[in-house]
């Protein structure tokens, strides 16, 4: 299993459609006990929560956001946390709009340097 996502903080390697999550977004991940939250804003999103469980290096989660325009959303995503060979964590997902049409795939990366490292 790969090390804990608390205190870490992830970017998206590539940006989804217009109003959505991107790269100028930022997650910052909580774990405690299998439990998995974070906060995130950045780019097209004002704000946003996600919250789950971890049971190994799967994630299972519900998010929802407030988008810059005003609009709101939710869905659901399930994710693989993978350590990739410089130390950093990946996560690779796989999600569906629940108030919306639309599902996809994207890539959240550990952000290199201190905003992307726990404090010590």
């Amino acid at each position: 299993m790969a090390a804990s996502l608390d205190g870490l903080v992830l970017a998206p390697v590539a940006d989804q459609a217009p109003g959505q999550v991107g790269t100028r977004t930022r997650f910052t991940y909580h774990e405690q006990d299998g439990g998995i939250w974070a906060e995130y804003a950045g780019g097209d999103v004002a704000r946003g929560y996600l919250v789950g469980t971890r049971e190994g290096d799967r994630l299972d989660f519900r998010y929802v956001q407030l988008k810059q325009d005003g609009g709101t959303s939710s869905g659901h995503c399930v994710s693989t946390v993978v350590e990739l060979p410089d130390g950093r964590v990946r996560l690779e997902e796989a999600w569906q709009w629940e108030s919306q049409p639309g599902s996809g795939t994207s890539v959240v990366e550990q952000l290199t340097g201190p905003a992307g490292r726990p404090a010590d």
